[in-house]
């Protein structure tokens, strides 16, 4: 950035629009927390899913198949709701398993022949306690675009905050019921809530920044992310929320941000491209720019506006199948696509959502800290990003973080291949951690959040959004639902498979992500109209489009 461009910045850069930012990226700041909360508890989580779901351990299976005597496990729940007391779903009453003496025929019954499988419903049953957070995220987002435009940026967000608040109390209040039902559906409604503060903070952070301050601002969703990740990892030790009394207030602690971001956007003014390319509200687009902008002219800002909603209004509204089938948004699709996919397979999030067990396996003796390291390296790049993003570049910053990544992933993956012949390869493997999320905060970790709304002008970026929001949450779904058993598979090799990904991504980013820096929504989407038509086609496709507007 200039001298010229950093002193208009400054002077653009208001109270209201400071409280404007802060309040909308609160709910990625509920997105992160969810992202990382789940991880340092997951031990006892898992203790408490056994006492509920009467599940026996393998080791204490064999024991029993053995006929040896022990005491009652302590896996077993004194009483599961719609049994009788001291009971256990498949059992007679007055038997307990693990304590009976199996194959014989008075009043107790023979261990189920798949009973050794059941520790697998554990697995199955956290799995899911981690993914449907996705699930919900990729149900939601295709209704960004409608509600955003339905009701406004702000009170679309004001209304979604209900949902955060109705499942954050649900996994607080889950020792009360069935546990793991309760946090399962928990955790799917708050997904619901952050699939559609995904697609309206970045839209709405867009709209309410100048130029020259759209990248900065744009990164502080991803720094909102990385701090929630940061304060569930410390509030999850053991010492503090993340034990067997504590953790439902840990899980649903994040409420407390729903409710201040509730109130705190009723201060906030409604974005002023909405007003005016939407409603056609020129006056209240005014007022909302000066409470925006302070004392600066907002007549520019209202003449590009214009020329946007002249552009909108030359083409039919956009729906999501339009954006696919016309060839004119069809190469900014791909690339919206591409980024969020290249975010959540890059491997960041099997990071995230089990880095605790990473670090076990790579033979580090307090996990726990080491993840709560890589949170904090998380956050300080974030904000070394924010600095970053608009000297340098998304593009450049973007292909340099997946480089990096690319050989981090490498790195990681020699380090645990090699653990078991030289101690020394542990801290190759925790060193390749902190580098890979290192590279990921240097671009793929912000980037992707703000560029697609860069990418389309006002008429498509709802539907944009949209679909990027529901493949980003589809995405972090596989990855969640699914690297456990990967993981299990591949060993010390599962970061193979990231690696050739990032190289992909790697690739597509060279040959077809644009530079959007500095740059008006006008100017990014004639880029892209420049790439995909010859000469010929252009002058042909602005000739029709004149005699539209006309």
């Amino acid at each position: 950035m200039d001298k010229k461009s950093k002193m208009q910045a400054e002077k653009h850069l208001t109270g209201t629009l400071v409280l404007s930012v802060f309040t909308a990226v609160l709910g990625f700041f509920q997105y992160g927390y969810s992202l990382g909360v789940i991880n340092a508890p997951q031990k006892v989580i898992e203790a408490h899913y056994t006492r509920v779901l009467g599940i026996v351990p393998l080791d204490r299976q064999a024991t029993n198949a053995s006929g040896e005597d022990g005491p009652i496990p302590s896996t077993i729940p004194s009483t599961i709701p719609g049994t009788i007391p001291g009971t256990v779903p498949g059992t007679v009453p007055g038997t307990v398993p693990g304590t009976e003496a199996w194959g014989s025929t008075e009043g107790t019954l023979a261990p189920p022949e798949d009973l050794a499988a059941s520790p697998h419903v554990l697995t199955m049953y956290w799995s899911l306690s981690v993914s449907v957070f996705a699930i919900g995220g990729m149900v939601s987002s295709f209704t960004v675009g409608w509600i955003g435009d339905r009701l406004g940026r702000v009170k679309a967000m004001l209304v979604v905050n209900v949902l955060s608040i109705v499942g954050n109390l649900l996994m607080g209040l889950a020792k009360f019921g069935p546990s793991h039902i309760l946090i399962i559906a928990g955790r799917a409604i708050t997904g619901l809530y952050c699939g559609l503060s995904s697609g309206l903070v970045p839209m709405y952070v867009s709209e309410v920044s100048p130029t020259a301050l759209r990248g900065a601002l744009g990164t502080l969703h991803q720094l909102a992310i990385v701090t929630g990740i940061l304060i569930s990892q410390v509030l999850g030790l053991d010492f503090l929320l993340g034990n067997d009394e504590m953790w439902p207030l840990l899980l649903g602690l994040s409420g407390v941000a729903a409710l201040l971001q509730f109130f705190l956007l009723l201060l906030c003014p409604e974005s002023p491209r909405y007003l005016y390319i939407k409603l056609g509200k020129v006056e209240e687009a005014k007022k909302s720019l000066k409470r925006l902008r302070g004392n600066c002219d907002p007549m520019k800002e209202i003449a590009e506006m214009e020329k946007e909603k002249q552009e909108a209004a030359s083409e039919k509204k956009v729906s999501i199948g339009q954006l696919f089938t016309s060839s004119k948004y069809r190469q900014a699709v791909i690339v919206a696509l591409m980024v969020q996919i290249s975010q959540q397979f890059s491997g960041i999030n099997a990071i995230f959502y089990y880095s605790t067990n990473i670090f076990e396996r790579a033979g580090v003796d307090q996990p726990v800290y080491a993840t709560i390291g890589v949170g904090v390296v998380n956050t300080v790049f974030t904000v070394i990003s924010v600095f970053l993003v608009e000297k340098a570049g998304r593009r450049s910053l973007f292909l340099a973080g997946l480089m990096g990544m690319l050989m981090s992933a490498v790195a990681m993956t020699v380090g645990l291949a090699l653990l078991s012949q030289f101690a020394w390869m542990s801290y190759v493997s925790m060193i390749a951690i902190f580098l890979f999320v290192i590279f990921f905060e240097v671009g793929p970790g912000p980037i992707p959040w703000f560029i697609v709304a860069e990418l389309f002008s006002q008429g498509p970026r709802p539907a944009a959004i949209a679909i990027a929001g529901f493949c980003n949450w589809a995405c972090n779904f596989i990855v969640g639902m699914c690297f456990q058993y990967i993981a299990d598979l591949c060993g010390p090799y599962v970061f193979v498979i990231f690696a050739v990904l990032l190289l992909v991504f790697l690739l597509f980013a060279f040959l077809k992500v644009p530079e959007t820096k500095g740059k008006s929504f006008e100017e990014i989407a004639a880029v892209f109209r420049r790439k995909k038509l010859p000469a010929k086609s252009m002058t042909e496709l602005e000739e029709l489009r004149g005699g539209e507007a006309a």
